[in-house]
């Protein structure tokens, strides 16, 4: 915590020192930062804003299009948590845990993993991509960025209807409605409804959801309640087994290895209740989310030998609690205080019975049902975590154009695991485990902005910041009975970067570079049987250069572009890999493309034809961790056109035209193997706003 000391008197010493101009508040504002709004352009982080209009705009429906445009991530669809998920990386780190996803407020997934499948965009009014960690307000949650999809407040909303057909069956239709106040309290309800369907003619998915919110005054302060409910119903695909330095080519494209029976559904419901009084020393918010999960998980893995599959009959209920109370304090001379304590509960029980199949690779034989097979072993697991926190963070701004942040946080985390072994072979091989794991440590940050020239919307600032934090490792939930906790996750990065505005405000661009000094990474291999597994690494840097920008060629007409650079490498891990020992070191970490770039192109008048258009890139990266298997660069485009006339629009969108399909993510839970970026999708949709 020395650089971060260091870092915050260097910023006071200059700020007394500053030149007084009186500051133009520029750019939209955030929350996931600082709790508290607070422009963009002021926040000593590399921060994008992405708004509804954006998403509805360019026919955004999932996190993979909504990312598109943000300088060093990639979020392809697909992964070990279904069709319905999605795998963000940042930073050049591809891990399904390292960051936060936040859904106005709450992390959605809790003290567990993102829960994207349980995301739904329908509704959005913007979403807040922060870079890096938030080691005071989120604690013990995340180290490359943080994901916030906030929807429009109760009683606001798009006020639109949507419904489209696509190709392999597939449909979609929403609804978002500000309601009538009752008895004042604002109302307002998002509907989604959709098929989504494959060139695999059994992946699929089937889901509804709905987010109803209220908010009226209550005793002199305001009470807010959110209740969402997702119903999916899916078939997920078969990853794709590599063998030596590539993907094999003996399965055919699509082809899914899967029991006759497979499925992946979930039934989630969530609510929140929220109240804000102001009092003496500022005003007071107390946020409560309950979350209850029940998910059924049948599957199959090919192994690398593609002789053998391995298949999984899981029942997993996942509860998460999450309980915010803090309060913001002016404290006067430009200083405010924002200080609290959170609590996020997590407890979940799981039973898989697994057995084993010989699918035939060229689909001559009928495939199985899991329920028919041979139960060869049932792996139990009952897991309860408990992350706790206390904080305060500081924004101070000593002169006109400067803003300091800095925030301590007092961490308790606990996690006490229990799993069970039933061999169906011999019960002289069944087991017991019950371990723990305490870990209370510091965490904190320390950031400073400059705005070193103003002109009327124009400007430029620069900002630093550094962030210490940590994480329990992730409970990845498999078929395999994994009675260890592994080792948390630490983490210290250090930001410099430069943002600001051009051209009359119409031009806004943001550049960073950083560094990353990482221990104890979660990394999937295997053992001496092949089976899959997970370990500490010993230790890694992840370090790039990233810049975005955002110029508004007219009223009605946005070009966007976006780069970036990422070295990220282990710097000392001695893998574990079939049960022989690998030495890594100075190796890439697996999937991290070092560049990444996207283009795009947005035109939406009020009425008359419309249309986008995005270029992304994605390079050369490694699929193993000696680095000796290589996968090319690919580049994707989705595009969009149609005409709206009045409160009515008619559209035609195509996601990854170019119908690419390289490997994307790797499944920890399939030996070796890879799930490929979903095929190309054309929807046709008919619109309405009121």
């Amino acid at each position: 915590m020395r650089a971060a000391a260091t870092l915050l008197l260097a910023a006071l010493v200059a700020g007394a020192a500053a030149r007084a101009s009186e500051p133009v508040e520029l750019g939209p504002v955030e929350v996931t930062a600082t709790r508290t709004p607070e422009p963009a352009d002021r926040v000593p982080a590399y921060i994008t804003v992405i708004s509804g209009e954006d998403l509805r705009a360019r026919h955004v429906v999932d996190l993979r299009g909504a990312l598109a445009g943000v300088a060093g991530v990639e979020a392809p669809a697909g992964g070990d948590a279904g069709p319905a998920s999605a795998v963000p990386a940042f930073w050049g780190l591809h891990e399904f845990d390292a960051f936060l996803l936040v859904v106005d407020g709450v992390p959605l997934g809790g003290a567990f993993n993102p829960a994207i499948p349980d995301l739904d965009l329908t509704d959005v009014e913007r979403i807040e991509v922060l870079k890096g960690s938030a080691p005071v307000v989120y604690g013990a949650t995340a180290f490359v960025g943080v994901i916030q999809v906030i929807h429009y407040p109760a009683g606001k909303a798009a006020n639109r209807v949507s419904a489209g057909f696509g190709g392999d069956s597939s449909w979609r239709a929403d609804a978002s409605l500000a309601l009538p106040a009752v008895a004042g309290f604002s109302q307002s309800l998002a509907l989604d409804a959709r098929r989504d369907g494959f060139a695999d003619s059994r992946q699929h998915v089937r889901a509804f959801q709905a987010l109803y919110r209220a908010a009226g005054a209550l005793a002199g302060g305001t009470l807010r309640l959110d209740l969402d409910a997702t119903l999916l119903r899916s078939v997920p695909p078969s990853p794709v087994p590599r063998v030596g330095a590539a993907l094999t080519t003996l399965t055919p494209l699509d082809a899914n290895y899967n029991p006759a029976d497979a499925r992946l559904d979930e039934d989630h419901t969530h609510a929140v209740l929220g109240y804000a009084h102001p009092t003496p020393l500022g005003l007071w918010e107390t946020t409560l989310s309950l979350a209850y999960s029940h998910i059924d998980d049948v599957r199959g893995f090919l192994r690398s030998d593609l002789v053998n599959a391995d298949s999984q009959i899981q029942g997993r209920d996942v509860h998460d609690e999450y309980a915010d109370t803090h309060i913001n304090s002016a404290l006067g001379r430009g200083v405010s205080l924002t200080w609290g304590a959170d609590l996020l509960y997590g407890r979940a029980t799981q039973a898989s019975r697994n057995g084993g199949y010989f699918p035939a690779l060229d689909g001559s034989a009928p495939l199985p049902r899991a329920a028919d097979l041979h139960v060869d072993e049932i792996n139990g697991l009952y897991d309860r975590r408990l992350f706790a926190g206390q904080y305060g963070q500081i924004d101070f701004k000593p002169a006109p154009g400067w803003d300091i942040n800095g925030g301590l946080r007092l961490n308790e985390t606990y996690e006490r695991k229990r799993s069970t072994h039933i061999d169906g072979f011999d019960p002289t091989a069944n087991t017991f485990d019950e371990r723990t794991r305490s870990v209370t440590r510091l965490s904190g940050m320390a950031g400073v902005s400059y705005r070193a020239w103003v002109s009327g919307e124009d400007e430029l600032v620069f900002y630093g910041d550094y962030r210490n934090t940590f994480k329990p490792a992730a409970v990845d939930f498999g078929p395999d009975n994994t009675p260890d906790i592994l080792r948390p996750e630490t983490a210290q990065s250090y930001e410099l970067g430069v943002k600001g505005r051009l051209a009359g405000g119409r031009l806004d661009y943001e550049a960073g570079a950083f560094l990353m000094d990482f221990g104890n990474l979660v990394v999937a291999t295997t053992d001496e049987t092949g089976a899959p597994i997970l370990q500490n690494a010993g230790g890694e840097r992840l370090k790039g250069v990233e810049a975005e920008g955002h110029w508004r060629l007219a009223t009605d007409l946005t070009l966007s572009a976006a780069a970036s650079w990422h070295d990220a490498r282990f710097t000392h891990y001695v893998a574990s890999e079939g049960g022989a020992n690998i030495d890594v070191s100075g190796r890439r970490l697996t999937l991290a493309p070092p560049w990444l770039a996207s283009l795009g192109l947005v035109y939406s008048p009020p009425t008359g034809p419309f249309g986008s258009a995005t270029l992304n890139y994605v390079g050369r990266r490694w699929l193993d961790l000696a680095n000796t298997a290589p996968a090319g660069g690919y580049a994707t485009v989705d595009a969009s056109v149609g005409y709206r006339w009045r409160r009515y629009s008619l559209s035609v969108s195509a996601a990854n035209l170019g119908d690419q399909r390289p490997p994307v993510t790797a499944s920890e839970f399939g030996d070796q193997s890879f799930y490929r970026l979903a095929g190309r999708r054309v929807f046709v949709d008919l619109s309405a706003t009121f």
